[in-house]
């Protein structure tokens, strides 16, 4: 059986993973990796099948993914605001 104090140390390490995904999920590395590899697949995706520029043609989705990155914080507390209750 778990002492009082184990079950506080348990959630404490809870708390810090938790912590640090949330970090994660809204540090600058994230979405600029998220958009460095959204570049290099779309842009290899498109050198593959022979489209003309495919590495500047891949900018546009790239740019478009980190632009929705960027609000969803908004909408999030939108969401937030008007359906949860």
């Amino acid at each position: 059986m778990e002492t009082t104090e184990q079950k506080i140390q348990k959630i404490e390490e809870r708390n810090r993973r938790v912590e640090d995904d949330k970090a994660w999920e809204i540090s600058s590395t994230r979405r600029i990796l998220l958009s460095l590899f959204t570049y290099l697949a779309i842009g290899t995706y498109l050198w593959a099948i022979e489209i003309e520029r495919p590495w500047l043609n891949a900018i546009v989705p790239a740019v478009a993914f980190m632009i929705s990155t960027l609000t969803m914080p908004f909408f999030k507390k939108l969401w937030l605001r008007f359906f949860r209750k």
